[in-house]
């Protein structure tokens, strides 16, 4: 499975995790997760909700077909979009999965080489293997 937020460093994932399972033959479940912002003083109407969801679900999409574009022929793809905490989500399905690929995060040349908060708590606690691919 592959972590997609749209960044250059999740479409950098994508396409390891694509040739991965092109290679393997194995199925690709491409995840998005997306949280409610929290508010002080008022909830926001259900309808929100489904926008996020909405919202999560095109950036899936247009990750995935910027990356394949039309040739998913011989790709076995599950786009999931799902509530939650990106890492919490992602450490939770990795239960059920037997790989994990997710983009590190950087801002610059030196902080570039570290890994963000979502990406370190994969690798600190997922249940399988996981690869940290960097953006380009």
């Amino acid at each position: 499975m592959v972590g997609v937020d749209g960044s250059p460093s999740a479409k950098a994932a994508l396409q390891w995790a694509v040739r991965q399972a092109r290679l393997t033959g194995g199925r690709l479940h491409a995840v998005t997760a997306w949280e409610m912002p929290s508010y002080y003083g008022w909830a926001p109407m259900l309808p929100y909700e489904e926008d996020l969801a909405a919202t999560a679900g095109k950036v899936l999409t247009a990750a995935v077909h910027s990356v394949l574009g039309d040739d998913q022929s011989d790709l076995d793809l599950v786009e999931r979009v799902v509530p939650g905490h990106p890492a919490q989500v992602l450490i939770d399905l990795s239960a059920h999965g037997g790989l994990l690929v997710i983009g590190s995060r950087g801002h610059g040349a030196f902080t570039g080489t570290l890994l963000g908060s979502v990406g370190q708590q994969c690798v600190q606690h997922a249940r399988c293997p996981v690869v940290v691919v960097r953006g380009a």
